[in-house]
C-alpha cells in the first residue's frame, strides 16, 4: 500500500507541472503572438477612421492613389488624373510617409 500512495503522489505531481507548462506555453503564445496583432488591428482600424479627403493611400493590390470621396463601406481613389477607383473600406491602408528617393 505503502509503494502504491508513492506511485499516485509521484504521478500527480508530474500532472500539475505538465499543467504548469501547458499554462506558460498559451501565455507565451498570446504575448507573443496574439497580443501585438490584436495592437495592429486597433491601429489600423483607428488610421482606417481618420482618413480623409486628399490622403494618400495604397491598396491591399499595391495600387497608389489620393482619396476623392468616402462613403460608410466603399472609398473612391484616383491613380491617375481622371481614372478614379471605387474600393472596399478594408482593402485600403493609409500611408504614413513618403520616403525620398534616394539619389545615386
Amino acid at each position: 500500500m505503502n509503494t502504491l500512495n508513492a506511485i499516485l503522489l509521484q504521478t500527480g505531481q508530474g500532472g500539475l507541472s505538465s499543467m504548469l507548462m501547458i499554462v506558460a506555453m498559451i501565455a507565451i503564445f498570446y504575448f507573443v503572438m496574439i497580443r501585438p496583432q490584436s495592437k495592429k488591428q486597433k491601429e489600423l482600424k483607428r488610421q482606417r477612421e481618420a482618413m480623409q479627403k486628399g490622403d494618400r493611400v495604397v491598396t491591399a493590390g499595391g495600387i497608389h492613389g489620393k482619396i476623392r470621396d468616402i462613403r460608410d463601406t466603399t472609398i473612391m481613389v484616383e491613380v491617375a488624373p481622371g481614372v478614379e477607383l471605387k474600393l472596399d473600406k478594408a482593402s485600403v491602408y493609409p500611408v504614413v510617409e513618403d520616403t525620398p528617393k534616394e539619389k545615386k
